[in-house]
């Protein structure tokens, strides 16, 4: 395995292409992409020229699978094998982040492919003998409050609390058991429903809060050393973010601005 792949955090740009409202204003392209070393060029003007380097970049044809094996399947092997790992997507409004994190029927984004990556490696677990449990629950912060997307009462306030054993937690989080990819699927899109969104002048469907699905896995092994079942659990954490752009280019309501100050 080289040096890049143990790194702990890694930054992925994914530029998309022009919409039909960019087309028609005729706008220029300013970013160019070398996806095979990772960089990507601004064009501030004809003399001035910005480089970044990441630890990988995709561009404006690029495809949901090739996004998911690079972003985040190194992450959910990880969290299958008992660690905790967070996946989440950043930029502006309208700039593809939910698209990138859910995709659309056909076409599925990271999480989708991050819950057929972890069912199928169950089912091969259960060809060893292995007992898996896995849960799921999605929570949005909004206005700096966190709220239960899949509780009875969406709109109800939760807190943070922290447990000598299992760390940082949100109490009262509404859980539930999955046993298949289609059940976890339903699950995200209940919670989808109770999502705070609002228009803005860059997306007329923009998401208004941070909205993150999580996914715990427990694997209970029996041991080739002492014969007794042990239990190993991770976490995952996909993570899709509210617009980052500035308040004077998205012109949404003052109370939208007032909360992504906040944020």
């Amino acid at each position: 395995m080289g040096s890049s792949e143990r790194e702990a955090v890694k930054v992925i740009i994914r530029c998309r292409p022009f919409n039909s409202k960019e087309n028609k204003l005729g706008c220029k392209k300013c970013v160019d992409l070398d996806e095979k070393n990772g960089e990507i060029v601004i064009t501030k003007s004809k003399d001035v020229t910005k480089q970044f380097t990441f630890d990988a970049c995709f561009g404006e044809k690029s495809i949901q699978r090739g996004v998911y094996d690079k972003a985040a399947r190194p992450i959910v092997d990880s969290v299958i094998e008992g660690y905790n790992g967070t996946v989440f997507a950043y930029g502006q409004t309208g700039a593809g982040k939910t698209f990138t994190m859910e995709g659309c029927p056909g076409n599925e984004g990271l999480i989708p492919n991050a819950f057929q990556h972890i069912f199928e490696a169950i089912n091969e677990s259960f060809e060893k003998e292995a007992e898996c449990l896995v849960q799921a629950s999605m929570l949005e912060i909004y206005n700096e409050e966190i709220r239960d997307l899949l509780g009875k009462n969406p709109k109800q306030k939760l807190s943070l609390k922290e447990h000598p054993d299992k760390g940082v937690y949100v109490n009262g989080l509404t859980t539930y058991v999955v046993k298949n990819e289609e059940e976890i699927k339903k699950v995200m899109q209940n919670g989808k429903s109770n999502r705070a969104v609002g228009a803005t002048e860059m997306n007329k469907g923009s998401s208004r809060s941070h909205c993150v699905f999580i996914v715990r896995v427990e694997t209970s092994v029996k041991s080739a050393v002492d014969g007794e079942n042990h239990i190993r659990v991770g976490k995952l954490n996909m993570v899709d973010l509210a617009g980052s752009e500035r308040s004077k280019k998205n012109r949404g309501n003052r109370r939208s601005c007032k909360r992504r100050n906040q944020y």
